[in-house]
């Protein structure tokens, strides 16, 4: 297997409204193309950063819940680098979005926190 890079990650959301301002308008994701399928009754909407395609929201009626805290099995949360840990922490609360406190890796020694989606998905920023 020769795998070049990550292509995307999917996330399937419980409002997809609400998750659209979230990455769109919170996280600056640009939105590549949006898509209704109707015969899922389902939106699919393709997202990209500075030219990248990173990730596929989908919404569908009545999804499931699962467990969603960084320690729990699977996916364990998704990480976007950043310039400045403070200057992140201090839009994302001014965007009412909860933070949690800032911890430093004890590898390397660089600033990181974690925040939630609107379904809770643990969201790392990690300070470049």
């Amino acid at each position: 297997m020769d795998i070049e890079r990550l292509h995307h990650i999917a996330i399937i959301c419980s409002n997809y409204e609400k998750s659209k301002k979230f990455y769109t308008g919170i996280l600056g994701f640009k939105v590549e193309r949006e898509v209704y399928r109707e015969d899922r009754q389902s939106y699919k909407l393709d997202l990209s950063l500075n030219g990248t395609y990173l990730i596929e929201l989908f919404s569908f009626p009545n999804p499931s819940k699962r467990p969603s805290r960084p320690e729990s099995t699977g996916l364990r949360h998704i990480c976007f680098g950043v310039a400045s840990i403070e200057k992140s922490i201090e839009f994302l609360e001014s965007n009412q979005v909860s933070v949690e406190p800032v911890r430093i890796d004890e590898y390397t020694g660089k600033k990181f926190t974690f925040f939630s989606d609107p379904d809770n998905l643990p969201i790392e920023i990690y300070e470049l």
